[in-house]
């Protein structure tokens, strides 16, 4: 880490700036190791850390163990702290269990929007199509908000938080995905088809629409094991 960017994104972030030192570590690391900053199998130092975040070693300790417990980072005894590289299986794991999340919360949300609800998911889409392609930074935060706002209207926050640990993996390989494995606009294309479905109360479509849309990551994973083998592991 011979930059300063662990600082300059705890400076940019109010979240990771307003939350306490382990937590502010634990989100500044891992908005690096998502975004690809810290790559996979790079080795990480406490004292490095912890003088670009401006804490002491005990909250970015206690950041790494968090790292760890959600698959982003490997504590090797006596050896140090690395960046996991990107498990296929754990993908696939992690794709599992949110598609069954999400589907029961986008079929709770077809049942309930309102109107309201759904406007507020196409100015969403909107601000997404408008995007240039490469800013892949706003369109992963727009693509979170998109999800995320599903999870409130159907009064399922806590669902949403619990999905949290389980993008971590996931949220690697999407970011890695665009735009060429996976295009902007399929995805956007994706996201109008589970809001037309809320909007008509069709559950059923809308986990259709949902299911489909989780599975894109799946698409993308052998494209990017292949130009980038060095990042995967199965």
């Amino acid at each position: 880490m011979s930059t300063d960017f662990l600082s300059t994104l705890a400076d940019d972030d109010l979240q990771i700036r307003a939350a306490t030192a382990g937590n502010r570590a634990f989100n500044a690391l891992r908005q690096a190791i998502v975004q690809l900053q810290l790559r996979p199998g790079s080795p990480l130092s406490e004292v490095e850390v912890a003088r670009q975040l401006g804490v002491s070693r005990q909250p970015v300790r206690e950041a790494f163990i968090k790292l760890a417990e959600v698959g982003l980072v490997e504590i090797r005894p006596q050896r140090g702290t690395f960046v996991k590289l990107i498990s296929l299986a754990e993908v696939e794991n992690a794709r599992f269990l949110r598609e069954a999340i999400e589907i029961a919360i986008v079929h709770q949300a077809a049942r309930q929007a309102t109107p309201a609800d759904v406007q507020k998911l196409r100015s969403i889409i909107a601000e997404q199509a408008a995007l240039d392609e490469a800013d892949n930074l706003n369109f992963l935060r727009l693509d979170e908000a998109f999800h995320q706002t599903i999870a409130g209207l159907a009064n399922r926050e806590h669902a949403w938080r619990v999905l949290e640990n389980l993008r971590a993996q996931m949220d690697r390989v999407r970011f890695l995905s665009l735009p060429d494995a996976t295009p902007l606009d399929v995805i956007v294309d994706q996201h109008r088809r589970i809001v037309d479905a809320i909007e008509a109360g069709d559950a059923s479509l809308a986990d259709e629409a949902m299911r489909v849309h989780l599975h894109e990551v799946l698409n993308a994973v052998p494209k990017l094991a292949k130009k980038f083998p060095d990042l995967f592991c199965s």
